[in-house]
């Protein structure tokens, strides 16, 4: 069977009888063509069925329509909740806009090539902050996500990492656990130490002083949540709820908690953070603070793409709030 011919841009100036370029024009919604001009190229597109090339269009006005992902490595990335989900919204959203994404695992030091990308999205800002400082200074649109940057006049969409941890402990206490202990997440991340602050601050307005050891400095990985739980066991008293910096480390301890032969929630109760939807499918669904990661991710491509295109002169500033999600793993303690 013959291939069946692909219609050009030289085939609609033909049909509507004007030039190459006043097609151009008519696509990229140029102000001063003639409205009866536009209307016949307009007309000859939709006879014709063309599909304008997005990537050339950009090009043609000095845009790049690739959009760089700048992601710190750590042990475990491709399987890690929050790494998929960023990837996930923000790969929806560069499909929705017609974007290409061209991601980039950084060690934090190695510098950048922006040559290929119109703007640079960096999923938090971990041993990377030069990146981000040459990045404003080469003026390339950027964005930063999950991260709450005050000390750089860059945009960014995080999410408010302390308010979690605050619903969270209040939570329990609201339950009527007095004896709460933490699994932080790796300090050196600001959500790992927003939460840890969030933590403290709702012990601090509930009147409470945790026993020594309450708090167990984590990483994220399931392996120190393993660490941290047998730690708990052997503190005396021994706490009656946990709260994890993350979901895969509240998971992993309730799975300490039930080879010990305890319950949950009768024995322990044990909230996270993500609402990663493996914590839905385990025996005992878990209680968590979701945080919006989707969204956010698709939103800053939205933004860094109106900023690509000259859309949006200003910084973007906007910090999503998380919610509380209430399963079975949570209930008053046996012993207050």
């Amino acid at each position: 069977m013959r291939k069946k011919k692909k219609v050009s841009i030289e085939d609609v100036a033909h049909r509507a009888n004007v030039s190459i370029t006043t097609v151009s024009r008519v696509i990229n919604n140029v102000s001063t063509v003639d409205p009866k001009i536009q209307a016949r190229v307009e007309e000859a597109i939709a006879y014709l069925k063309y599909q304008p090339n997005i990537s050339a269009q950009r090009l043609a006005r000095g845009l790049n329509n690739a959009v760089g992902l700048v992601m710190p490595g750590y042990p475990g990335i491709f399987h890690s909740f929050y790494a998929i989900e960023l990837i996930r919204g923000i790969g929806h959203a560069c499909e929705t806009l017609r974007l290409d994404m061209v991601f980039h695992i950084t060690n934090g030091f190695n510098p950048l090539n922006s040559n290929n990308v119109g703007g640079i999205i960096f999923a938090d800002i971990i041993e990377n902050r030069k990146q981000v400082e040459h990045t404003l200074e080469m003026g390339i649109p950027c964005m930063v996500i999950n991260n709450i940057v005050q000390d750089l006049d860059v945009s960014y969409v995080a999410i408010d990492n302390k308010a979690g941890a605050v619903m969270a402990t209040d939570y329990l206490f609201s339950l009527g656990h007095q004896k709460i202990a933490m699994i932080t997440g790796n300090l050196k991340t600001q959500g790992g130490f927003q939460r840890l602050e969030g933590f403290k601050e709702s012990i601090q307005k509930h009147n409470i002083t945790l026993p020594d050891g309450y708090t167990y400095e984590g990483d994220y990985s399931r392996r120190c949540a393993r660490q941290a739980t047998e730690y708990f066991f052997n503190l005396k008293p021994a706490p009656t709820a946990i709260f994890a910096s993350s979901d895969d480390m509240a998971l992993e301890a309730m799975s300490v908690v039930m080879e010990h032969g305890l319950k949950i929630p009768e024995d322990i109760s044990v909230v996270g953070f993500d609402d990663n939807p493996a914590s839905l499918y385990g025996s005992v669904a878990l209680t968590t603070i979701r945080q919006p990661l989707f969204h956010m991710a698709e939103s800053s491509v939205k933004h860094l793409n109106a900023m690509v295109l000259g859309k949006k002169k200003e910084r973007v500033k906007v910090v999503l709030t998380p919610e509380l999600v209430v399963r079975e793993s949570c209930r008053p303690p046996k012993n207050p």
